[in-house]
């Protein structure tokens, strides 16, 4: 009987796989550009807080302090 679930499931995997995906739209290269450009500072950023969270020195801090309001203000004006 589970013999019968897989074959079944096997056949939905295929058809799922011929089945036309949804049409996105295409991105103009600027606008996988500026995607890119936001993607690099979301991960900045997070490694600047992850940074942040574990420094010791106050100086340490304050650069890293300093380079999360940048990479905010960063991530801000590509958004606006």
């Amino acid at each position: 009987m589970a013999r019968g679930f897989e074959s079944k499931d096997v056949e939905f995997q295929q058809s799922e796989a011929e089945r036309p995906k949804a049409a996105k739209r295409m991105l103009s290269p600027e606008e996988r550009d500026a995607q890119a450009r936001r993607l690099t500072l979301e991960l900045a950023l997070s490694r600047a807080e992850s940074d942040l969270r574990l420094a010791q020195s106050a100086a340490h801090r304050q650069m890293l302090e300093q380079a999360v309001a940048a990479l905010r203000e960063q991530i801000r004006t590509l958004l606006t």
